[in-house]
Parts: C-alpha cells; sequence; structure tokens
C-alpha cells in the first residue's frame, strides 16, 4: 500500500469514525426521549404497535476490588495476572 493509500484510508477512516460518533449520539438521543417518557408514565415496560419497549430495574453484585486490594493486598498480587493486548490509534 503506498503513501497516499494510507493517507486516504485514514481519512476515510476518520469520516467515518465522525459518522458513528453522530449515530451514536442520536441513537442516545433516542433512547433517552423514550425512557424519559417511560418514567413519565410511571411504567417498565410499553407497548407500541409492534414494539415493546422496557426499560427495568436490574440489580447484581458486583466485586469491590478496589476494597480487596486495600484489605488483602498480598492475596491480590497472587491472584492477579498481567496480560498483553495492541492497541490501535491515529493521531494528528
Amino acid at each position: 500500500m503506498s503513501h497516499n493509500e494510507i493517507i486516504s484510508k485514514i481519512e476515510a477512516l476518520r469520516e467515518w469514525e465522525a459518522l458513528a460518533e453522530e449515530a451514536a449520539a442520536e441513537i442516545e438521543s433516542l433512547k433517552d426521549s423514550i425512557k424519559k417518557e417511560m418514567e413519565h408514565r410511571g411504567v417498565e415496560e410499553l407497548t407500541a404497535g409492534q414494539y415493546i419497549a422496557r426499560f427495568t430495574t436490574v440489580l447484581s453484585n458486583r466485586f469491590d476490588t478496589t476494597c480487596f486490594k486495600r484489605e488483602h493486598a498480598e492475596m491480590y498480587k497472587q491472584y492477579t495476572k498481567q496480560t498483553t493486548s495492541r492497541r490501535f490509534s491515529i493521531s494528528v
């Protein structure tokens, strides 16, 4: 791949990323307006035509790693393992 082709692909990538960000913002805005309406109606499930929208409360239990690390530092080190990954980024 030539230098100019790489530049062209990076520019195309940046344009698509900008479009994706705009789309994600619009998606969140639409979701928020539906959730706001559901909260206004005081419902967790809303039927609209063929669609059923749900905005439910979910309870979950999560392990508090910060507290565990503070109170059991040696045990935390014993069960911590290092991993390797690769990160792709483009800077201007």
